[in-house]
């Protein structure tokens, strides 16, 4: 058994059952992005960065979100995503598009510990302009930790949303 960092709690416990997060985000998400990005690769955690790139205050959410969602729909169990931008809801509404993305916007831990526990999000979608560095990380450890229940309360819930996709997603 690992001992925990105090930042992350009991992440490396869990973490064998993801394969990759994903990243995204636009300019005004760029710099939170880059943290997170850094404090994950520093503790060994398979990222891919699917942009942006640089800050460039021309550039748009939905490119960058549209790119990584499509990764974690691919395998949307075994992948999870970190996305941001402004207010978090731009990318969001970009990730929810594809089939098998569950995404949940989340300013604080308590949100974001549900947000797992309750509908196995598998996109943490944060609202860079109202958070900083320190609760940002904060919400990422709490959320890459926090399992989902596996409630029959839960269960039935997710099987009604995984209907309405199949239903209304092509």
């Amino acid at each position: 058994m690992c001992s925990p960092h105090p930042w992350i709690g009991g992440i490396f416990l869990l973490w064998y059952y993801w394969r990759m997060i994903y990243l995204a985000c636009d300019h005004r998400g760029f710099q939170l992005k880059e943290a997170i990005k850094k404090s994950l690769i520093e503790r060994g955690i398979a990222v891919e960065d699917m942009g942006a790139f640089s800050y460039d205050e021309g550039d748009d959410y939905a490119d960058f979100a549209a790119e990584a969602a499509a990764k974690i729909a691919a395998s949307p169990l075994e992948h999870k995503g970190i996305f941001l931008c402004g207010s978090g809801h731009g990318v969001d509404m970009v990730a929810n598009k594809y089939r098998g993305v569950r995404a949940a916007v989340c300013w604080n831990t308590q949100v974001a510990k549900q947000s797992r526990e309750h509908e196995d999000a598998n996109v943490l979608i944060l609202p860079a302009d109202w958070l900083d560095e320190l609760s940002t990380q904060e919400i990422v450890s709490v959320w890459l930790a926090a399992p989902f229940t596996g409630e029959d309360r839960h269960i039935r819930r997710l099987k009604k949303i995984g209907d309405l996709e199949m239903k209304n997603c092509r």
